[in-house]
Parts: C-alpha cells; sequence; structure tokens
C-alpha cells in the first residue's frame, strides 16, 4: 500500500511508454512491501533538464534516466562518479539527503553481473573480448570488461569512426579497432563476444558473423533480450559455446538505484525473469 510518506522514483524519457522499468522496479516493491511508487515521466528533451532539477523539490529519491536524456544528464546533476564520466551518459541518478544529484550508470555493474550469474566460469585474464558495436551499450560493455581486467577489447562497427571515436574518449592502450569487413577475423583467440547492437532484436536482421574462428571455449553474450534467444546464440549453441542472453542485464542494472532509493538490496531471480520476459513478450 501506498501512503503519503512513500518513497518515490521514476524513469525518465521520451518516449517512455516502452520502458519496462516500472514493471520491474514495481515487481520489487511488491515483493518486498515497500511503501513506495516507481513511475514513468515522459519528459520532453527542452524540458528535462527543469524536470531533474525538480526531482528533490517534488520528494523524489531518484530516477532513471532513457533514450535520449543519458547525455543530457550529465550537465543536469550535481555530481558524476568516474563510471559515468567514463561512458559519457547517466541512466541512474539519485538525490542526496542535501538535495544535490549524484549520477552513476549501472549499466556496466549489469553487464558483469548478468555475465558472472549466467556464465561463473568465465574468467577476464584468459583472453581478449570482442565488442561488435560503438553505441552507448558497447561504451559501458568495454568500460565494464576493462575494468573487470580484459587484457584487451577488440570493437567492430559498421562505422569505424564512430568506433575509434569510443577508444579515443576512453584513452585505453588495450582497446583496438577491427574493420567490419574482417570482423569475424577479430574473433581469433577471442574468449568472449559480445553483440551490443540492435541485430538480431525483432523487427531487424540478424547479426551476420562466421563464428568459425571463435575458439570453442568463447562464450557468446548477446544483450538483445527480445527474442530471449537470438540467431547469433542459437549458432553459438550449435557450435558448442557457452552462451549469454541479455535480460538479466537489464534486471541486474536496475538493482543499485532500487537499493539507493528504497533501502533494500533487490535480487534476480527466475520469477522476476519470467514475470518481465513475459511483460516483454520476449518468450521463455
Amino acid at each position: 500500500m501506498t501512503t503519503g510518506r512513500a518513497k518515490l522514483a521514476g524513469v525518465m524519457g521520451w518516449p517512455v511508454g516502452h520502458s519496462l522499468s516500472p514493471l520491474l522496479h514495481g515487481y520489487w516493491l511488491t515483493t518486498h512491501a515497500v511503501d513506495g511508487a516507481y513511475v514513468p515521466l515522459a519528459v520532453k528533451p527542452e524540458d528535462f533538464t527543469a524536470a531533474v532539477r525538480m526531482l528533490p523539490k517534488l520528494g523524489f529519491a531518484g530516477a532513471n534516466v532513457t533514450i535520449p536524456h543519458k547525455q543530457a544528464v550529465l550537465a543536469a546533476v550535481d555530481e558524476l562518479d568516474d563510471v559515468a564520466v567514463r561512458i559519457g551518459a547517466v541512466n541512474t541518478i539519485v538525490v542526496r539527503r542535501d538535495g544535490r544529484l549524484w549520477g552513476t550508470n549501472t549499466d556496466a555493474y549489469g553487464f558483469i553481473e548478468n555475465l558472472k550469474s549466467k556464465y561463473p566460469a568465465w574468467d577476464p585474464a584468459a583472453g581478449p573480448a570482442v565488442v561488435i558495436g560503438a553505441g552507448g551499450a558497447a561504451r559501458a560493455i568495454v568500460v565494464a570488461l576493462l575494468d573487470a581486467g580484459v587484457p584487451s577489447v577488440r570493437i567492430a562497427n559498421r562505422s569505424r569512426a564512430r568506433a575509434e571515436t569510443l577508444a579515443r574518449d576512453l584513452k585505453a592502450p588495450n582497446v583496438e579497432i577491427r574493420d567490419w569487413e574482417t570482423r569475424a577475423l577479430a574473433l581469433e583467440d577471442a574468449m568472449l563476444l559480445v553483440n551490443t547492437t540492435s541485430l538480431g532484436m525483432t523487427g531487424q536482421p540478424p547479426l551476420d558473423l562466421d563464428l568459425t574462428h571463435l575458439p570453442k571455449a568463447a562464450a557468446v553474450y548477446d544483450i538483445v533480450y527480445v527474442p530471449l534467444e537470438t540467431e547469433l546464440l542459437k549458432a553459438a549453441k550449435a557450435a558448442g559455446h557457452p552462451v549469454i542472453d541479455g535480460i538479466g542485464m537489464l534486471l541486474h542494472q536496475a538493482r543499485p538505484g532500487f537499493a539507493a532509493w528504497f533501502g533494500i538490496e533487490p535480487t534476480v531471480d527466475q520469477a522476476l525473469t519470467t514475470y518481465v520476459l513475459t511483460a516483454a513478450g520476449a518468450g521463455t
């Protein structure tokens, strides 16, 4: 039950109706019987900064940020942690006790937590990782891999210039750019392959990638979760590779924000996964 003392949080985006975050956080609020609410906040870009600055005045403990605001929020908050600065985007805002706004990015955390949960045997030091794509998700994932101790990350993107910008921004000597046309060769001696693009998502063409050069012990991770098993994961599974689907990244990235806003450390389990997948129409 929600009372006048309810803790408030939400997700800011434009549009925001597609977001699964209200369902996800609502599940945890109900499970833990929290006096709180998590609401969708449809905010136009021209109103975004003013809306962020109003969060403390409206009694919000914080908010998630989604498309198209993840970069604009960098200038709208009072403080940023190192991860948000390196990724160049914020997806979680926490209102401090003094009313100051602190921004972080939990996508890197969600990526690694899902990987460790689905494939505990993964050893980051075992070999290079190959990342397909160079968008916002790729930035978070490259940071996560480097922080986890992966010796090198190879990025292949349809626009080489965008991949080079990502590498330059991160200032990491162990990030390599590979041409899109020769992306299959980048898989040689790699121990992890990650698709960060929308290729393979329902309504999108599949990722065209020959896995022949990928060592049999290498894991394949697709952050797409609609469908849950993409053509890439089907091909990887058929070839004997360990596979990791993308739904867990969405679920795990939400945990730090919920803990900060509502004071409870939530868990990701099969009941939650099934609930969110059903809502997303991803199937199991």
